[in-house]
């Protein structure tokens, strides 16, 4: 098995190279889709962050409101790292029986945002960054998903600088130009990847 952490800043394009890897064969280990798991209605996950930031981060319906809990921690490093020591170990556990799960033959791709900032790279044979100017990011935040410049530049400003995450990176994607462009880099990856997976 060839454990593969995946990572990227915020709108650079890391869900679409975890979305083509899949289709070459990788098992994704979606860190972000754990998050949310480990907080539903009932887990006591959630029951940990009501704790933690009052029933005023739930919506009508009882479920984590997550625009209000990031405007609350995006702004605040402690209540930030409050989160984190909630949620992390709680994604951990579920990242670790979920790749016990696949084959031995494997290629498991790990897509972890914040792998970078959270010092996680050791935890894998090899480390892919997708990479995109912090003007592309900036772009396709305001233009794709909405945000206002000033909510994607306190998104951005949260994470590890271009440079920190480019040093921890084995192998780097560069995503700044159009999806035309990508498709043939994640083919190279792949093939890197399948190859150091039968070399062990």
């Amino acid at each position: 098995m060839l454990k593969v952490g995946l990572t990227g800043g915020i709108g650079a394009g890391k869900s679409e190279v975890s979305r083509l890897l899949v289709g070459y064969g990788a098992v994704l280990i979606d860190a972000d889709r754990i998050a949310r798991e480990v907080v539903e209605p009932g887990t006591p996950g959630l029951a940990a962050v009501i704790d933690a930031f009052g029933a005023g981060i739930l919506t009508a319906e009882g479920t984590l409101d997550r625009p209000k809990l990031g405007s609350i921690v995006f702004s605040d490093a402690d209540r930030l790292a409050t989160l984190n020591a909630i949620v992390h170990p709680l994604v951990g556990a579920r990242s670790a029986e979920l790749e016990r799960a696949a084959g031995p033959d494997s290629v498991v791709v790990h897509d972890v945002p914040l792998l970078t900032e959270n010092g996680l790279a050791p935890l894998y044979d090899l480390v892919v960054v997708v990479d995109a100017s912090p003007e592309t990011q900036l772009d396709r935040l305001v233009r794709l998903r909405g945000m206002t410049e000033s909510e994607a530049r306190a998104r951005m400003a949260a994470q590890a600088t271009r440079e920190q995450r480019r040093a921890v990176a084995d192998l780097i994607v560069d995503n700044d130009g159009p999806l035309e462009e990508l498709e043939p880099q994640v083919r190279k990856v792949w093939s890197e990847l399948t190859q150091r997976a039968v070399a062990g």
